[in-house]
């Protein structure tokens, strides 16, 4: 095998540690609190040394960081896939009908990726527990990149004359608010979580979004 071989069956094989330390640790981070959950603790779980885990993230603390930065990532990965299926700036919306239903299945996307989630759930938990423990903690997952993005289609749209607002990222924080948000208020577990109820609250957000800034 030449070193070129090596070299990228060793970086996989790193990313699938990552990837198992993080998902062990925030499960146990979750269930016992980050306080009570021993680094042995999270190599056992994710079927590695100790010195692995210290060697990819060196304490406890970045640990906790790496997993809100993980889930943020995904969740900007998530949220832009969504926005360019749903909302392209070339797509074919040419009137407020359209641009409703744009909007509706942006959210019934992103209520199924994102609300029935155990993974997104957790990250959210984790950022609870901490502000109970640090009401004073900055410590969050990052959700201001995909509002952002958001914010700049519905721009795209104000200027096509469809929607009304002259402050698009409040646009985006109200349709995340009628959205995304209510339905983690409605279903905070996922594991119970009603696929059916998620798409009716989000198709009901979506409505009165359109309700509130399309242009008359």
């Amino acid at each position: 095998m030449n070193s070129a071989g090596r070299e990228k069956t060793v970086r996989e094989g790193s990313s699938e540690k990552r990837k198992a330390i993080l998902a062990a640790a925030r499960d146990l981070f979750v269930h016992e609190g980050v306080d009570r959950v021993s680094m042995d603790a999270v190599a056992a779980r994710a079927a590695v040394s100790k010195r692995t885990v210290y060697d990819y993230f060196g304490d406890k603390r970045r640990l906790f960081l790496a997993i809100l930065s993980d889930v943020s990532e995904s969740l900007l990965a998530t949220g832009r896939r969504a926005i360019e299926e749903h909302l392209a700036k070339d797509a074919p919306i040419t009137t407020v009908p359209q641009l409703e239903a744009a909007f509706t299945a942006l959210a019934i996307d992103l209520g199924t990726a994102v609300v029935g989630s155990a993974d997104y759930s957790a990250g959210f938990a984790l950022v609870a527990q901490e502000r109970l423990r640090t009401p004073t903690t900055e410590d969050d997952i990052e959700t201001a990149p995909m509002q952002a993005a958001l914010a700049e289609r519905i721009a795209h749209f104000a200027d096509a004359g469809l929607l009304d607002t002259d402050n698009p990222r409040l646009a985006a924080d109200h349709f995340g608010a009628l959205t995304l948000l209510l339905a983690y208020e409605r279903q905070p577990v996922p594991a119970h979580a009603d696929p059916d109820r998620i798409r009716q609250t989000m198709i009901d957000g979506a409505r009165a979004f359109i309700r509130a800034y399309a242009a008359r």
